[in-house]
């Protein structure tokens, strides 16, 4: 009997039934639908997805966590975690793996339509908030012969991690420069890391990233390989992406980001902050109250938390706000 018990209690912790010490809980309770208080009674683990090492979304995530945890006096105690990025980090919210997670617009937009790599089905996030923009940062080997994306046939091209954003972003802009991302290139399906370190030793010729500004491997790679790589301007492909996904937008990076010689044109899309929609909503509210209080805290951290404004928060359509930030973004 006594090992029966022992069974049924660890099975209960695994599946969240029971509390630890001090009554706190493995991951937030469901949102019962109450009123708004913006307050967390219990004490609660939230875990947020982010992305590559080297990427802001690792940067800021680790430095929200942070905040989260002191801004609630550690009754919300907040971990980042790195991962692949966009898609994977939609497929593990709605796993209930993590609670919270950065996304790309255009790939949350599929998830809620159930389009592109969600197969038809529709998942169930929502948004705490729209974030600063991702740049689509296209950069080759000066040695490569590559002048427009078109070129890219027959290279070694770095599309990004596995079921990330940037990997759906790259697809899309090969497709828009009349390529196929299966068969016209040599795809190496790598993180950034990895991608940063093939582009120094030549073993790839090109990449696509998708990020902030400024992108720390990003940096990293400009640093070291100075003179051998440069950006590509692809303003032309603005159009045909805008008609895939109405989110796309003409950008600019500008020189004194990276210490370019000139601004480069490119593709920007907006960032969202992503939940499950049945997340507490008292959960939710004190998740984007602290986004916003502790700004200056996050641009700290990495510079493009500068591009994070109440003005266009609640911009995440068709991806719904969820009730708790709505109530947080307007008392």
């Amino acid at each position: 009997m006594r090992r029966v018990a022992i069974g049924l209690a660890v099975a209960m912790v695994s599946a969240g039934l029971l509390t630890g010490c001090g009554g706190r809980r493995d991951t937030p309770q469901s949102d019962t639908g109450g009123e708004v208080t913006c307050e967390v009674d219990s004490d609660t683990r939230v875990g947020i997805a982010t992305g590559n090492s080297t990427g802001v979304y690792f940067a800021l995530g680790n430095a929200y966590a942070d905040q989260i945890s002191q801004a609630t006096g550690g009754k919300v105690k907040a971990t980042a975690a790195e991962t692949g990025a966009s898609v994977q980090n939609i497929q593990q919210l709605v796993a209930g793996t993590y609670q919270v997670a950065f996304s790309l617009a255009d790939t949350a937009a599929d998830a809620v339509l159930g389009n592109a790599g969600f197969d038809g089905k529709k998942q169930p996030v929502q948004a705490l908030s729209r974030l600063y923009p991702n740049y689509t940062q296209v950069i080759v080997r000066t040695g490569a012969d590559i002048e427009s994306v078109a070129d890219l046939r027959g290279k070694r091209v770095s599309t990004g991690s596995p079921k990330s954003g940037t990997e759906v972003i790259a697809q899309r802009i090969l497709q828009a420069a009349g390529l196929n991302p299966d068969n016209d290139i040599e795809a190496q399906r790598l993180d950034l890391t990895k991608t940063v370190d093939g582009m120094k030793d030549g073993s790839i010729d090109a990449m696509f990233f998708s990020g902030g500004l400024p992108t720390p491997g990003i940096t990293d790679l400009l640093t070291s390989a100075n003179g051998k790589v440069r950006f590509l301007d692809i303003p032309e492909l603005t159009g045909s992406m805008h008609a895939v996904n109405s989110v796309y937008e003409e950008g600019t990076i500008p020189a004194t980001v990276y210490g370019l010689s000139a601004d480069v044109k490119t593709i920007v899309v907006p960032n969202l902050l992503l939940v499950r929609d049945d997340l507490d909503a008292n959960l939710a509210c004190v998740l984007t109250r602290t986004l916003f209080d502790r700004k200056p805290q996050l641009e700290q951290a990495n510079s493009a938390a500068k591009g994070i404004s109440r003005d266009s928060a609640t911009i995440t359509a068709p991806v719904p706000l969820h009730r708790g930030a709505a109530y947080a973004l307007t008392k």
